[in-house]
């Protein structure tokens, strides 16, 4: 006899549980070696124990049994290893085990599903009373213990496989019968001899209308009623309770309303409501309705009415927006740290197939007549046969989706619980118990467990990758000059699905696919390999039209850089990165096209993604190094131009893919501005330095506005001043002269028109506005501030910031100012009130004229210059007496304001959220639009893209212009407070 190591038993007790059966003789060879084939050979064995106690004086008959039939051996012992609580059930109903035992037919046949309900109907009427519902509890599970017994055996002996879709169609056909008998049950228990019967249908929904069931799961149902009155309402009520406590949980959330809605509903009502109020998503899950029991005619009534509408879903205007909400609440239902184990919600789980496969049912159903068939792996045959999708991948599909749904059987017969988590990936032993379950062998290579864990890591990649291909592969064969069209799958059908799919102008989308698809070079073939990932990656975009067409510009403008479509292939997360950013933004794809190098810095580093591998200080020094290299200033401009594009690419792309923090944003933006004025302003010096080497003068660039705050947006002017300082000996005339050709030089060059972003620089904040010298001495800025600044002309120095050329020149203009922005006492009442003034008239007079006040993000109700003003007011006023609020930066004054407690800290947090929200949304305007506005647009998809933009966590437009005006409107209550105090 084998040592029990041999035979898969571990435990320490399993030599005395042997002798206690007398299995621990030579004679019970055979008999041992189909238990060490059990998926848990020391569970099967207790189990059997258990079972022999239970048993007593009968359990001989039971020994016998065992040991002449092979057939019961491989059911009982595969169940025992496979279920602890069909084991529990078998202890407590320990006759059961004959249903297990072997027949002369090789495959023996499954009960119909007429004669399934008349087993359960048989068992209601010989039944009476609190013993009625335990019997038909012990009948349910023994049906569920035979189906499992011919599900299970072929891991322990050589039965016949049950086809998958066999066990879906069986529970589901034992489903009905045990609602049959529910539904007798009920109306016996609430009607009144005298009361005529109720009239009702019961429609299955899920998987059970698809007749793919689990073994253990929810029966999704929804109740038609001929009255729809309480009679009704009392019966579908009692046969729910009845089924839940007696054998599976019945949920009719899925009814028109959801719980909040009546629980049994006329056809007309229901048809009322669909043909008015249903989602998308209810007409998702009518794919799978199905007439179960109850009156035939009102079912088939209920059917015919409803099932035309489903095929015209697809019509519906929020379709597409409707079918992205479904799949992001679905990604979003499962943590992160579980998704890989989680075989249902997880990526590359059930859910992908299903979701991919009834998607494409709604797009081409109402065409071909074909697809209207509700199981999951009917429609993908049917989806293949029409040439919807390939047919290899509609039967690849099919065995992953299969695979996947053996082991959620598997997992679930364990303890008869609804569950879909894999074990954990340490969890050995588990996963062990799975395999075998699971009909997994070893491949020669890998043991039970090592094969499970690669066909794991197998079937769910296939699953991915299939999911986008599902939907892309055909639509490219359908503009592939040398592939034959199908009936199904032409011009129309793929037209139909890209616009499904969220693309607005499909017919365009087409020839950008046949573009790029279309060549017999080697581009041409990666592409087809590329894009049907690549078009997946796009459908999840605010604007999958523009996000095509600007990849196919890309590809043709980069067509002779081998490295790009390499990179794509090569490195998913830049490809997925790239199509997020062209399907948001119209301002990057422009920049990506003349600094595509950036694309390369979309990969992973070792601490990251490269985007982040710049610093601001270090792109600065090397800008102004590049531009100094060269000797023509026109040169050098082009050569600061190139750099600013690139790191302009580098910056919007990492503040669109959440890289980088607003006020990262921000500083980096100013750091580019600042780099290029000071390489200008080198250039031009050096074009107009005399040829003794002396320049008459020396020149500051003063930063105002978000430039001296450090706080610019993508779609900021640099404001600024000019100021200089005389070369010993040189006249102030002289040098005034020389650095006024020098600053309009500069913002000539600047100025001068091109494919990038603009830079224009504006010097209209100077002293006298536009009609003062555009550069003054020092010393002129001085008597100019002492005796002539205006109040506005104060406010605006709150923000000078040297920023290029002679720093200690700078410096020196700086303390200069001090005097005039924070004057010792601080300002007079007669400025306060003066500023008060000019704020209420530019709220009066500014806005541009067709501008929504409570949207425009500068000027609009909370925006940014309600902010600004606001800090700005408080600086004037104590600035004086806090020396913290010395700061051009508006986060840090108020900051300094809280700290300074000069209003309450939750003001200070109102403004500042107001000052953040609206900052990224200004950002974020810029980037989707590719030019500057202040202005957010309405409902819509821009709308949607500028959320997106804006980092708000779904592109729900509406959710984000929500929070921006609550967020807003607070804020501007604070300004009112503050300006009236």
């Amino acid at each position: 006899m084998p040592g029990v190591g041999r035979l898969g038993l571990v435990e320490r007790t399993a030599p005395a549980d042997l002798a206690r059966l007398g299995w621990d003789t030579d004679a019970h060879v055979e008999l041992l070696w189909s238990l060490s084939r059990a998926p848990d050979a020391d569970a099967a064995l207790r189990a059997v124990v258990r079972l022999s106690e239970a048993l007593d004086t009968d359990w001989d008959q039971l020994d016998a049994a065992l040991q002449k039939d092979k057939t019961l051996r491989g059911r009982l012992f595969a169940v025992l290893g496979s279920s602890l609580a069909l084991g529990d059930h078998l202890v407590a109903h320990p006759q059961s085990w004959r249903l297990l035992e072997g027949s002369e037919d090789p495959e023996p046949a499954l009960p119909s599903a007429a004669e399934l309900e008349a087993m359960f109907l048989d068992c209601l009427d010989q039944n009476d009373g609190p013993a009625t519902l335990h019997e038909l509890r012990t009948l349910y599970r023994n049906r569920i213990l035979v189906l499992a017994a011919l599900d299970l055996a072929p891991t322990v002996e050589d039965e016949p496989v049950l086809p998958f879709a066999a066990v879906g169609v069986h529970l589901s056909d034992l489903a009905d019968a045990a609602l049959a008998a529910a539904l007798r049950y009920a109306t016996d228990t609430v009607g009144k001899p005298d009361e005529p019967a109720p009239t009702l249908a019961v429609i299955a929904m899920g998987k059970c209308g698809a007749r793919e069931l689990n073994y253990v799961s929810d029966v999704d149902v929804i109740f038609v009623g001929a009255n729809a009155d309480a009679l009704e309402t009392r019966v579908a009520g009692e046969m729910m309770r009845m089924a839940s406590e007696t054998f599976f949980e019945v949920d009719a959330a899925l009814r028109p309303e959801g719980k909040r809605g009546p629980l049994v509903r006329t056809l007309d009502s229901h048809v009322a409501y669909y043909q008015r109020w249903a989602k998308t998503w209810e007409f998702q899950a009518l794919l799978k309705a199905r007439f179960a029991v109850g009156d035939a005619e009102l079912g088939r009534q209920y059917i015919d009415a409803l099932m035309p509408m489903v095929w015209t879903a697809c019509e519906r205007d929020d379709f597409v927006s409707d079918v992205q909400a479904m799949r992001r609440r679905v990604e979003e239902l499962v943590p992160a740290d579980v998704r890989d184990r989680e075989i249902k919600l997880g990526t590359g789980g059930l859910r992908d197939v299903e979701f991919a496969v009834q998607l494409l049912q709604l797009v081409h159903g109402r065409n071909d007549e074909a697809l209207h068939v509700a199981s999951t792996v009917d429609a993908l045959a049917a989806l293949g046969s029409a040439g919807y999708i390939g047919r290899d991948d509609a039967a690849n599909m099919t065995a992953s989706y299969e695979f996947l749904r053996l082991l959620e059987h598997r997992l679930q017969l364990q303890r008869l619980k609804r569950t879909h988590m894999l074990p954990a990936p340490d969890d050995a032993e588990a996963l062990r118990w799975l395999a075998r379950a699971a009909h997994v062998r070893p491949d020669g290579t890998h043991d039970a467990l090592g094969v499970l864990r690669k066909e794991l890591k197998r079937q769910s990649h296939r699953v991915s990758r299939l999911h986008a291909k599902l939907f892309y592969q055909p639509l490219l064969e359908s503009v592939g000059g040398a592939v034959e069209l199908t009936d199904g799958m032409n011009a129309a059908a793929a037209e139909r699905q890209l616009a499904a799919l969220g693309y607005q102008a499909p017919a365009s989308a087409l020839s950008h696919l046949a573009a790029l698809a279309n060549q017999s070079t080697r581009r041409g073939r990666v592409q087809a390999i590329l894009l049907p990932t690549l078009l997946d990656w796009l459908s999840d975009t605010p604007d999958p039209d523009a996000g095509l067409l600007h990849y196919r510009r890309l590809s043709e403008g980069l067509v002779d850089q081998r490295w790009f479509l390499a990179t794509l292939r090569d490195e998913s997360a830049v490809a997925k990165r790239l199509m997020h950013v062209l399907g948001t933004s119209a301002y990057v794809p422009d920049l990506l096209l003349r600094a595509p190098e950036v694309i390369q810095s979309y990969a992973d580093g070792p601490s990251g993604p490269k985007l982040l591998d710049v610093e601001p200080e270090g792109f600065a020094r090397a800008l102004v190094a590049a531009a100094g290299r060269q000797s023509d200033p026109a040169k050098a401009i082009a050569a600061a131009r190139t750099l600013r594009r690139r790191e302009l690419a580098r910056v919007a792309s990492a503040d669109l893919l959440g890289l980088l923090d607003v006020r990262d944003v921000c500083q980096a933006l100013t750091s580019v501005w600042v780099a290029v004025l000071q390489a200008a302003l080198d250039a031009v010096t050096k074009a107009n330095t005399p040829p003794d080497g002396a320049v008459p003068a020396s020149i500051a660039v003063i930063g105002m506005g978000r430039l001296g705050g450090g706080e610019l947006g993508y779609g900021s002017d640099a404001d600024v001043l000019f100021v200089c300082e005389p070369t010993p000996g040189v006249d102030d005339t002289k040098a005034v002269k020389w650095a006024t050709v020098v600053a309009e030089q500069l913002r000539a060059l600047l100025g001068t028109p091109s494919v990038d972003p603009p830079l224009e620089v504006d010097a209209n904040l100077r002293p006298e506005g536009r009609n003062g010298p555009l550069v003054r001495t020092l010393a002129s800025y001085t008597s100019y501030y002492q005796q002539w600044a205006q109040p506005w002309e104060i406010q605006a120095l709150l923000r000078a910031h040297r920023v290029a050329g002679d720093l200690e020149l700078g410096e020196r203009f700086l303390v200069m100012v001090d005097q005039t922005r924070y004057p010792a006492g601080g300002v007079s009442a007669d400025t306060v009130q003066e500023i008060r003034r000019v704020k209420a008239r530019v709220d009066a007079e500014r806005l541009p004229r067709g501008a929504d006040p409570n949207t425009h993000t500068k000027l609009g109700r909370g925006g940014l210059a309600d902010v600004e003003w606001t800090v700005q007011l408080l600086q004037l006023r104590y600035a004086h007496q806090t020396p913290e609020l010395h700061n051009t930066s508006t986060l840090q004054a108020l900051d300094a304001i809280g700290a300074a407690e000069l209003i309450a800290e939750g003001d200070v947090d109102l403004l500042r959220q107001a000052w953040l929200t609206a900052t990224r949304a200004r950002n974020a305007l810029v980037l989707v639009r590719g030019k500057p506005t202040d202005q957010l647009p309405g409902p819509g998809r821009m709308l949607n893209a500028v959320a997106v933009a804006a980092g708000w966590p779904e592109d729900d437009g509406g959710a984000f212009l929500d929070n921006y005006l609550r967020v807003t409107r607070r804020a501007k209550a604070v300004v009112r407070k503050v300006f009236g105090s």
